[in-house]
């Protein structure tokens, strides 16, 4: 479960919040002038987006590493040929 909330609540009220993520699970998006700022999440939810991370990169590392076709543009008769 996810949820909102301003950094001044957040301020006010982050013993609620720690109880929330740590017993419900809950992940707090912090706001700012209605902008989100910052992420509150269960410990084990930052070890699973520390993988996702790990393996975009390594995804994007291994795309760096193809080497690059160079291709011709089409011509309008080639894309409709019948």
């Amino acid at each position: 479960m996810s949820e909102s909330i301003s950094a001044a609540d957040a301020n006010r009220k982050f013993s609620q919040v720690l109880r929330g993520v740590r017993e419900e699970g809950t992940t707090y998006v912090v706001t700012s002038h209605g902008r989100p700022v910052a992420k509150i999440v269960p410990i084990d939810d930052v070890a699973e987006e520390k993988q996702r991370i790990a393996a975009r990169r390594a995804y994007y590392a291994q795309l760096r590493a193809r080497p690059v076709f160079k291709v011709d543009p089409w011509t309008r008769d080639e894309l409709y040929d019948e």
